[in-house]
């Protein structure tokens, strides 16, 4: 399969540059979706082999058969390592904006999680940073991050902006 122009936006709309996995050192790091050896990674993944191999697509937005039932039992109410929750409102965005923009759009999250895990990972504390990245809105990711330099403990102002928002920042299992 060749690499994707896009390797941090998952076919289905996950968001893999937002994704613990995408931030692991060694072996166990995912390059994303369509990244460089995604397909040794993760061998089998029914949204990759349909809109890539199947339609020649990127992301599944750009089917016309979009949303089919994949998304009906692949994103439902369940995470798995990360969360499922913005994976429709993904689609969305990337029909309404293309792939480009999106990724240009998720810039701000990626950047926020980048600083969070840089400056203020306690080596427990990865995926609490990477959910606050999908979930939160950025001007709270900024304004958690910028009370965080002022001191402020990031991961008391993440929560309580995920209250102010009704996010709750843990996987749904």
């Amino acid at each position: 399969m060749p690499m994707r122009k896009h390797p941090t936006v998952g076919c289905c709309g996950i968001d893999c540059g937002l994704c613990p996995r995408f931030y692991t050192a060694g072996e166990s790091r995912c390059p994303g979706c369509g990244g460089e050896n995604f397909e040794n990674k993760h061998p089998s993944c029914a949204f990759v082999t349909c809109c890539v191999k199947k339609h020649g697509l990127n992301v599944c937005a750009q089917c016309g058969e979009f949303p089919c039932k994949k998304f009906d039992k692949e994103t439902g109410e369940h995470d798995s390592f990360v969360t499922h929750r913005r994976v429709m409102a993904n689609q969305r965005r990337l029909a309404e904006t293309g792939v480009d923009a999106f990724v240009k759009q998720q810039q701000p999250r990626i950047a926020f999680l980048e600083m969070a895990l840089e400056h203020h990972d306690d080596s427990k504390s990865k995926s609490f940073y990477c959910l606050a990245a999908a979930l939160l809105t950025v001007g709270s990711l900024q304004k958690a991050l910028e009370q965080a330099q002022g001191g402020a403990n990031l991961k008391s102002m993440l929560t309580q902006y995920a209250q102010a928002e009704g996010q709750e920042l843990k996987l749904r299992k």
